[in-house]
């Protein structure tokens, strides 16, 4: 009866609230009332059962309704009120508090012992049904479980029952992780380690999934003190168990931890990163990264990139492109296929984490541009920070300019990773370096581009062309070369992918007039490619005819040079890709030939195009041209050489340079005066009649229809010209060149017409060099010889016909270019204007005229010629080909005389003459190839020289190419250096050991020493080419070290890279005992240095660097006429070969002062004339150049002294102190000589350099100053005492310039009395950091001049302004006392 009552009751306040009445009963009924007789409690009654009635009757009252099945427990009261119901009737307990605080656990027990109850326990309660009051409870209320587990009292039991619980799924249900859930973020932890160990222990035993689930959930219910013992236990758990890496490092990323700590966790984690799962890689780099400190940033960045190996995370493409076949073949996606997402997805979760270090912490930004890759440096470059873009632009230029970064990686990098979310910090890259000055950065940016294109998809494609297309217009040669030679890679490569963007190229064809001939070939090139090569690009194949026949319709030869160029261009790739319309072809060539007859300009750039084509075996002469070529030139050019020439010149007709003796041979002759005298009186028929369109044969036209011709036949022949070889020794209708003789006398036409006739025969035998260099016959081999002969002798002639025809302008022999724009050939002497009053500008003038008077009057013993140097745009170009006659004959003297017909064929050998001919070619030519020179941007509305003029036959090479053909010469190359060589020696021998005795040759000499110069200049060229540093060339390279080491020392294939280093470093100096004059010791000086580079240790060949440019430096140089070496020429060389002594000397202080204060007192104390007695090189003329070398030497090394730090011991201190003192000492030396040396540019030199030094010292020497006063006080207080000489005596120098109103001395004034004023300040931080601020006093300091008397033109201001100007002027000074420890 009672037992259904106390059901009936229960089921019956279910639903409504307890009445306090009904309170007391239920706590009578379990706990203290003795009205109610122990048998009814436990009447027909379990007592489980009466635990979970009591259980619910108790809830119930506190406020929270237990409903059973799987509806959710509601609450009529708030939250904080139940749990204070609960602890105030436990407390009201007689037992309390063990007895009633266990009897209520074991009724919760009890009760939840059901699952579906437990489930409702730990689910969220709801607010009261509307019939109840409700209007107190907010609409979210938390669990029971978590209620009472905010209960103090019950917590401890609580969660301990909890633990015991079994940690089964329900339903669908976590009901483990809903209980971790329970205890997270709990207002208290009565015992927090007591948690911590039962949650650890609970993690040892449960599954895999409640482990994560319990350990990523510790950060939220631990406090702050149990967070270490927490990170030791997990710790210990990441190495036993590598499945729970992910939550592991979760936790410990949001726990806080000592420092100590963090760093052995990291470091742990850091040491398990080789066995980490792919998958969870992305995570253990964030904890790395997001756990660095900025000291040990770099550290850890360093150690993550040697360990963090993406390259093996990515699947060789072997079994990518299986696994792509099998993906293609399967229905579902497979295994493989899901692996290879996976790993392309964690490589980007990687970089993403990368990439959110970096934008959010700076200093792993700066550890990462430390420890650059490429992918970093991408994630670097895409952040919205400019100092990351700026810094990861200035890291790749440094890594690709010292080969770190090369094209293999890059070419990996695109390969291997999924890049398309960086394109757009790509393409900014790349654009970057392909605009950069510096030529070892362009290739790379092409590299980026063409990458870019290959591996991303069309939108990116458009954009890259856009850039490409872009680059081709700015008109920089460095950005247009790159940016076409890409064009024509990726048509070649991806021809259909960049038809569709042919439009965006023809656009190019609107800024052709900044782009040079060699680039207009590329363009009409790849527009052809993509006009007739597809037939998505067949749409502008109207368009680039229209604007070919405009362009060869117009009259200005600019345009008409485009348009030949580009039709032939067109024809030649027309006739390659489109076989069947030949007739086309044919038609355009015609037209081209018919609108060009009437210019000869045209003409012959038509014929030097066809020619090139044939060369580069692009068109087969016997398709088009060949058949008419040979009758053609015989017509126009060749006549029949009769008894007498018949016609009206300006001289008589001759025929000369004749090589065949016999009739039988050759009765033919190049009618060259005959047509240059036509195309005179043509000239002069245009300027009275309209020209009409009709052929006309031109002197112009003999050497490019030559070239042409023997194209031809060399084709047609497999390289055999004894088709033509007549035209290798006939001679040609020209004149007595005697008339050179009295060029004076002549008129002003007669001497133009001379001179012109001069540039034809030296250019006709130019090509005929060209033509026959390569024969092996050996009698054509002694007419080439012959020839180089003829050109240089007539090139002397030349050069006094120039002396007496002021203002000529010299026939076109290159057709490409734009004739004489920009070449204006100036053979007069500069005037130096002295304005009025400018004693030091005079003074300087008088320098100057003294150090050129010696040139000057040579030049009149010599007779006055001008220097064809100007001029070489004016002649043919010579082939690579024509430099094989170095290996045909040694250096000799026999042919000093001008005999050009011998008969001796022993006799004809390679002259001196010719030498330096060929070498002067040679070098020039490496000079445009293998130097790479800075891009340049042409000046705003100012014409742009093309340097490229005279080199259209060398562009069609590689720079490789021709550095191995270099290399293939430079065995002739040296032995007509070891000739030099003996030449001088043996010249010394009879002289004895002079240069200037009375058997010297004046003009042999100077033919020798020009030849000795350029073979070592040829020669490093050669080596200093930057192709030699890329791996690929590391062959070439030995093979050219292995000649030098050759001739030193057989079996030179067998050694290594150093050792054939070694030997021809040895090899080389030994040509240091025949140097004639300064500027071969300078390039022989250059050569060593340039060979010791290309070893491993070049530091082991400064030394014997050092000991050779002093030797050259103490010796004294005379001419071979016994002058004393001077002039400009001569300063420049001593200048760089000063500069070379102090880059290699062990201690350049020491050899600094050694020059200051022993080798310029020596001058002080010589005569005018004389020299310093140790330093012969050193003189008044020279001082100012030794001035500027030893003050900017100075200044480098000082900035190289390594920066001071607080940790540095008393040694370091006192060693950085001891070379800061030496060379404060130099500085004084050098300031304090601007008193007996006062001219304008000494002084200049000294206030420029003097403001570097004064900023160094403030940047590098007063922080050494500020930790080394308390030890070293005699010291700092010598060196600041001296330093302060120094500065006074640059306050004077700033005084003066102000006095004498020099414009180019006063622009230093301002930055140099800034910082002077703060080098005062700077002293007064010194000393008042180290408490010793009463050694220290200012005071004004007053202007003077250069000899300390003061400037009185200050005394004489009264007014408050003039006061308030001379205060201005003063300088604040700084006197430091003798300190007193």
């Amino acid at each position: 009866m009672m037992r259904k009552k106390r059901r009936s009751s229960v089921d019956k306040g279910a639903g409504a609230p307890a009445a306090p009445s009904k309170f007391k009963t239920c706590m009578c009924i379990r706990h203290i009332s003795p009205c109610i007789p122990k048998n009814v409690i436990s009447l027909g009654t379990a007592p489980e059962e009466t635990n979970q009635c009591v259980f619910v009757d108790f809830v119930r009252v506190a406020g929270v309704i237990l409903r059973p099945g799987g509806m959710p427990n509601e609450i009529g009261v708030d939250q904080v009120v139940f749990q204070r119901r609960i602890q105030q009737q436990l407390q009201k307990s007689p037992r309390y508090p063990g007895v009633s605080i266990n009897q209520f656990i074991t009724a919760l027990e009890s009760y939840m012992e059901n699952t579906d109850r437990f489930r409702n326990c730990l689910l969220p309660c709801v607010p009261q049904s509307s019939n109840g009051d409700s209007s107190s409870v907010s609409s979210f209320q938390e669990s029971l479980l978590r209620m009472l587990l905010g209960i103090e009292m019950l917590q401890v039991r609580f969660s301990a029952m909890t633990s015991k619980r079994k940690l089964t799924s329900d339903g669908g249900v976590s009901i483990p992780r809903i209980i971790i859930n329970q205890l997270k973020w709990l207002d208290r932890v009565v015992d927090a380690k007591d948690l911590a160990s039962k949650l650890m222990e609970l993690v040892s035993v449960a599954p895999v999934e409640v482990q994560r689930d319990i350990i990523t959930s510790l950060p939220e219910i631990l406090e702050d003190s149990q967070h270490n013992d927490t990170a030791r236990e997990l710790n210990s758990l990441l190495q036993e168990k590598t499945q729970l890496t992910v939550p592991i490092l979760d936790a410990l990323s949001s726990l806080n931890l000592a420092s100590s700590l963090l760093t052995e966790v990291r470091g742990a984690v850091m040491a398990t990163l080789a066995a980490v799962q792919l998958e969870d890689l992305p995570v253990v780099v964030k904890f790395i990264l997001h756990s660095v400190s900025a000291s040990d940033a770099y550290e850890v960045v360093c150690n993550l990139r040697k360990k963090l190996e993406l390259e093996q995370c990515v699947l060789p493409p072997v079994l990518q492109a299986s696994q792509s076949r099998m993906n293609s073949k399967a229905a579902a996606g497979s295994a493989s296929a899901a692996a290879a997402g996976s790993s392309q997805d964690s490589i980007s979760l990687i970089l993403d984490c990368i990439k959110s270090a970096v934008r959010f912490q700076k200093t792993i930004s700066e550890a990462w541009l430390k420890v650059m890759d490429l992918l970093v440096l991408l994630i670097l470059h895409s952040t919205n920070a400019n100092q990351s873009r700026r810094g990861a632009e200035r890291v790749l230029k440094v890594k690709v300019r010292n080969g770190l970064i090369q094209e293999a990686l890059l070419q990996r990098t695109f390969r291997d990773y999924v890049m398309r979310g960086y394109f757009p910090s790509t393409l900014a890259l790349a654009q970057s370096l392909v605009r950069s000055p510096d030529p070892c950065m362009v290739p790379f940016g092409g590299h980026m581009y063409r990458h870019a294109f290959t591996a991303f998809d069309s939108y990116c494609h458009q954009e890259v062309v856009g850039s490409l297309v872009t680059h081709v217009c700015s008109g920089v040669g460095g950005e247009v070369d790159v940016a076409l030679e890409l064009l024509c890679g990726l048509v070649n490569e991806k021809p259909s992918e960049m038809a569709m963007y042919a439009v965006f190229v023809k656009g190019i064809l609107d800024y052709m007039d900044n782009l040079t001939p060699q680039q207009i070939r590329r363009l009409f090139h790849l527009l052809s490619r993509l006009a007739f090569g597809q037939k998505q690009g067949s749409h502008i194949q109207d368009d680039m005819h229209i604007v070919i026949r405009k362009q060869l319709s117009s009259t200005v030869p600019k345009y008409k040079r485009i348009g030949i160029i580009g039709a032939v261009m067109i024809s030649v790739t027309d006739l390659h890709l489109c076989l069947f319309f030949p007739l086309q072809v044919t038609a355009l060539l015609e037209l081209v030939k018919s609108s060009s007859e009437s210019s000869p300009e045209a003409a012959a750039l038509y014929y030097d195009e066809l020619a090139n084509l044939i060369l580069s075996s692009a068109l087969d002469p016997q398709d088009m041209i060949g058949k008419s070529v040979l009758q053609d030139f015989e017509d126009d050019f060749v006549v029949d050489l009769g008894p007498e020439i018949s016609g009206s010149f300006p001289f008589p007709a001759r025929a000369m340079y004749k090589l065949y003796e016999d009739e039988d041979q050759g009765g033919i002759a190049i009618n060259l005066m005959p047509l240059l005298a036509k195309d005179i009186q043509n000239k002069g028929e245009q300027q009275n009649q309209v020209n009409k369109a009709h052929k006309r044969v031109s002197s112009l036209c003999l050497s490019p229809f030559f070239r042409l011709l023997r194209l031809c036949v060399e084709k047609r022949h497999q390289g055999d010209l004894e088709e033509i070889d007549g035209l290798l020794g006939c001679p040609l209708i020209l004149t007595n060149m005697d008339v050179v003789e009295k060029v004076e006398s002549l008129s002003k036409a007669e001497r133009e017409f001379l001179c012109t006739l001069l540039f034809h025969t030296i250019n006709w035998f130019r090509e005929v060099v060209n033509a026959f260099c390569t024969q092996k016959d050996t009698d054509m081999k002694m007419r080439v010889l012959t020839r180089l002969q003829n050109i240089t002798y007539l090139q002397t002639l030349l050069e006094r016909a120039l002396a007496g025809t002021p203002g000529y302008v010299p026939p076109i022999a290159n057709f490409d270019g734009d004739g004489t724009d920009g070449i204006v050939p100036n053979s007069t002497v500069p005037v130096i204007k002295i304005k009025k009053g400018d004693s030091s500008q005079a003074e300087e003038a008088t320098e100057a005229d003294e150090t050129q008077q010696p040139e000057k009057e040579k030049e009149k013993e010599i007779r006055p010629g001008v220097s064809l140097a100007s001029y070489r745009p004016f002649f043919r170009e010579l082939d690579m080909e024509v430099l094989s006659v170095l290996q045909c004959g040694l250096l000799s003297r026999s042919l000093l005389d001008s005999e050009l017909h011998t008969k001796v064929r022993e006799e004809v050998l390679l002259g001196p003459a010719e030498l330096v001919l060929l070498l002067e070619d040679m070098l020039r030519k490496l000079e445009f190839s293998l130097t790479a020179a800075p891009a340049k941007r042409a000046p705003f509305l100012k014409g742009r020289t093309d340097k490229s003029v005279g080199f259209s036959h060398l562009q069609q090479r590689s720079s490789k190419d021709i550095a191995s053909y270099c290399v293939q010469l430079m065995p002739a190359l040296c032995s007509h250096l070891e000739n030099c060589h003996n030449h001088f020696q043996i010249m010394l021998s009879e002289n004895n050991g002079v240069v200037d005795g009375p058997a010297t040759d004046v003009e042999e000499h100077q033919l020798m020493s020009s030849a000795y110069q350029l073979l070592l200049q040829v020669l490093n060229t050669t080596f200093s080419w930057s192709g030699f540093s890329q791996p690929g060339q590391k062959s070439l390279l030995k093979k050219a070290l292995g000649v030098f080491a050759g001739r030193l020392k057989e079996g030179g294939a067998e050694l290594t890279l150093e050792q054939l280093v070694k030997h021809s470093f040895e090899y080389l100096l030994n040509f240091r005992s025949t140097v004639p004059n300064l500027s071969i010791a300078l390039c022989l000086s250059q050569l060593l240095s340039t060979v010791s580079e290309k070893g491993a240790n070049p530091a082991a060949y400064r030394e014997q660097t050092a000991s050779l440019a002093r030797r050259f430096l103490n010796q004294d140089w005379v001419t071979a006429s016994g002058e004393k070496e001077r002039g400009t020429k001569f300063n420049e060389a001593l200048h760089t070969l000063l500069s070379i002594y102090l880059d290699h000397v062990d201690d350049i202080l020491k050899a600094v002062e050694e020059i200051a204060a022993e080798g310029i007192p020596e001058l002080l104390n010589a005569s005018k004339d004389e020299s310093s007695a140790s330093w012969p090189t050193l003189s008044r003329q020279t001082f100012l150049v030794f001035y500027k070398v030893l003050m900017a030497e100075l200044e480098k090394a000082v900035r190289k002294i390594p920066p001071s730090k607080m940790s540095d011991n008393t040694e370091a201190q006192s060693e950085k102190l001891l070379t800061w003192n030496l060379a404060v000492r130099d500085f004084h030396i050098l300031v304090n000589l601007v008193k007996v040396f006062d001219s304008r540019p000494v002084l200049n030199v000294c206030l420029k350099y003097g403001r570097l030094f004064l900023e160094s010292f403030l940047k590098l020497g007063m922080p050494l100053l500020d930790y080394s006063f308390k030890r070293h006080k005699e010291d700092v207080q010598s060196l600041l005492k001296t330093f302060q000489l120094s500065t006074r005596q640059l306050h004077h120098m700033c005084g003066h310039s102000k006095m004498h109103q020099d414009t180019s001395l006063t622009n230093h004034v301002p930055a140099l009395k800034k910082s002077l004023e703060l080098f005062v300040y700077r002293v007064k931080a010194m000393l008042t950091l180290n408490n010793c601020q009463e050694a220290f006093w200012l005071g004004n300091l007053k202007n003077r001049n250069l000899k300390g008397e003061e400037i009185l033109s200050q005394r004489s201001q009264e007014d408050d302004d003039d006061e308030e100007e001379e205060e201005e002027e003063e300088e604040i000074m700084c006197h430091i006392t003798k300190l007193i420890s």
